[in-house]
Formats: C-alpha cells, sequence, structure tokens
C-alpha cells in the first residue's frame, strides 16, 4: 500500500478500507473486478471537506479473503462506515441497498451508480445464477488475467477506454476471491428489493451513463420506486463504469446533490 496518494491511510477492520480527509464521511463501495482505489479519480475531490473512506468489498482487494453474500456483507459495510453518506457502483450500490434497508440509521444519504434492485423474473433469475457459475469457474480454472480480459471486453464496457480500465489494480484480486463474489454476492444469487426500496427514507441520488440505456432505465426505476427522496442523474456520453469514464462529470452530480440535501434536508434533491 506504499504506493498510495498522498494523504491515503490504509485501515484493517471487518473489510480493509483506505482512508483520507475530515469532516462529513462518505463512504464508496466498488464494483464486480474492482478494490476500493478504483474511486480514487472520484474520492480524491471530496478530500478537502469530508473524511472519505473507501473499502474493498467482500471477495476483493485485501478483503478477498471475506466470503459473504449481499446482506452480510451489508453488514461488514456498515460497520467500517457507521454514520455515513454510501456511495455504490453496480456490485457496490447494491451491496448498499441492502446496507440501507438494514441500517436506515446510518445511513445519511445514498448514491448509486449503475445499480439494479435485482432481477424480479425467477426463470431469468436462475439463469443469471448459472451464467454466474459458469464465470465463477471460469475464474478458478482460467486465472484472474484471461477473466478480466474478458469481462472488459463486454459491451458494457465499449466506450471504457484502455488507460481507465484500471487492470493493475483489478489484478491485485484473487481467483478464489472474484469466484466467491460471483456465487453469494452476484446477480443472479440477489433476492429482488424493488418491493422493499420504497421504505428507504434517506435521500438518494440514482445515476447511470446515458450510452448504458439498461442501467439508465434502471436508475430511473430505483428513483421511483423509492420515491420522493429520490432523483436520478444521467451521465452524459458515459457507459456503465461512468465514474472511470467522466469521473469529473460524476463528482459534479455528487457535488450538486449533497449540496441540495445539505441546504433543504427534507426535501427530494432537484438534480438533474
Amino acid at each position: 500500500m506504499s504506493d498510495l496518494p498522498a494523504g491515503w491511510v490504509p485501515h484493517e477492520g471487518p473489510l480493509a478500507s483506505i482512508r483520507c480527509g475530515t469532516g462529513p464521511r462518505l463512504v464508496f463501495v466498488h464494483g464486480f473486478t474492482q478494490t476500493g482505489r478504483s474511486w480514487l479519480p472520484v474520492a480524491d475531490a471530496f478530500t478537502a471537506d469530508h473524511e472519505v473512506v473507501l473499502v474493498d468489498a467482500p471477495g476483493h482487494g485485501r478483503s478477498s479473503d471475506v466470503r459473504v453474500d449481499l446482506r452480510l456483507g451489508a453488514d461488514l459495510i456498515a460497520n467500517v462506515g457507521g454514520r455515513a453518506t454510501y456511495i455504490g457502483y453496480s456490485m457496490g450500490g447494491r451491496f448498499l441497498l441492502h446496507l440501507a434497508l438494514a441500517y436506515p440509521h446510518l445511513v445519511r444519504s445514498l448514491a448509486l451508480l449503475g445499480a439494479t434492485a435485482g432481477i424480479s423474473n425467477e426463470e431469468e433469475r436462475n439463469d443469471r445464477r448459472n451464467a454466474d457459475e459458469d464465470l465463477a469457474t471460469e475464474i478458478e480454472t482460467g486465472g484472474v488475467e484471461a477473466f478480466l480480459e474478458r469481462w472488459l471486453a463486454q459491451p458494457m464496457f465499449a466506450t471504457l477506454p484502455d488507460y481507465a480500465k484500471g487492470l493493475d489494480d483489478r489484478s491485485q484480486n484473487t481467483a478464489d476471491g472474484l469466484a466467491s463474489s460471483l456465487r453469494l454476492a452476484g446477480t443472479g444469487a440477489q433476492l429482488p428489493l424493488w418491493d422493499r426500496i420504497p421504505h428507504i427514507q434517506a435521500p438518494t441520488l440514482t445515476m447511470a451513463g446515458d450510452l448504458d440505456r439498461k442501467f439508465t432505465a434502471l436508475a430511473q426505476q430505483l428513483a421511483d420506486k423509492i420515491g420522493r427522496n429520490a432523483t436520478f442523474r444521467p451521465i452524459t456520453a458515459a457507459g456503465h463504469a461512468a465514474h472511470l469514464e467522466h469521473p469529473f462529470a460524476v463528482v459534479g452530480a455528487l457535488r450538486e446533490w449533497l449540496t441540495s440535501i445539505r441546504q433543504n434536508p427534507r426535501a427530494p434533491s432537484t438534480v438533474g
């Protein structure tokens, strides 16, 4: 961890993390095959006026040996983050939906990028679980490097430039850790939360790259289901990994939203 940017300090605990800054706490949770460090291009912009915590999710980075599902993973993230604003991308967003439902007293506000509340259709969910099992076996037999090449070749990452893929960071993950993550916390393993998310009372921002049509629709659906305290914000000219493609746009969306809810915490944000 000696190559961390200035000011960032590693922490151990139920999940590993790195931290920087003082002030209201922001906790960032990454997507599948990443580590907490993947959020640095966005998170660095907040360290002057916030305490920022970047978590290595279960099965990833320095938390590679942690084997839990989304619900138990939410417990561990809550233990690390405490009372905070929680920000999650893709898999990280799915962990945070569970956290927001289980620990509403800890969630000052919630931001989700490229996330879903699960697959409602049981047959489709079973198909996805089988596909995730196939991918987990592929990682175990072929190794992380070969899997990452295939994973990042998916159409959902077609607009992600090579310099932003973070291959060095993703390569820190282990085959066993990634395989366990797919089996325990993959979309196929997730019980749908669509009927429960209207109970989320914290101010919520949902985001998606506007080139990612599937998750743009899901982000809008999340905001609609959560209700009056939620708002949807598209990230222009970005695909699924919008925080890697256009980090300054994501910073801007988060800044505007955080300012809005700070000035008028009982009203829904008007971002977007």
